[in-house]
């Protein structure tokens, strides 16, 4: 990747870097979710609804995974279906809804952290253990979003 002015754009080559690595690190992702029979974004919920301390409800959901209310309707109807969670009322407010696991949902969380370790494998295996960490603090900072130009 060239500027204008024909000097490469080191910017831009990694940016396009990044790009075709999280294509495939999706594709690979989903590759190792397929055995289990859930979807990625089916996935993120189910991870989500784990780790809140009492069932979410469905606007917390939308606003932790940071989409509309109807897609989160969309994926707790399919893991509803398949006996990944269930609708349970709330105590305190018989107008809300609040979402849990059930234990085919447990079950089916323990199958997605092993397709995930197989996923980080495969991704990860050319890499030495120190450049494991290398990426993991790049990746850190990247995340925070702070830089720090050391010389």
């Amino acid at each position: 990747m060239s500027s204008p002015s024909g000097v490469p754009d080191a910017d831009g080559l990694l940016a396009e870097q990044l790009l075709r690595l999280t294509r495939r690190l999706h594709r690979i992702h989903k590759q190792h979710l397929e055995p289990v029979g859930i979807t990625p974004a089916q996935s993120r919920l189910l991870r989500t609804v784990a780790h809140c301390g009492e069932p979410p409800r469905m606007a917390d959901l939308a606003q932790r995974l940071e989409v509309v209310p109807r897609a989160v309707t969309s994926l707790v109807d399919a893991l509803e279906e398949s006996g990944s969670v269930r609708r349970v009322p709330d105590p305190s407010n018989r107008r809300v809804v609040r979402i849990e696991l059930t234990d085919s949902g447990r079950a089916t969380l323990r199958a997605l952290r092993a397709a995930r370790r197989r996923a980080a494998e495969e991704i990860l295996a050319p890499l030495a253990a120190d450049q494991r960490e290398a990426l993991g603090d790049l990746l850190s900072t990247l995340m925070d979003g702070t830089h720090d130009h050391r010389a």
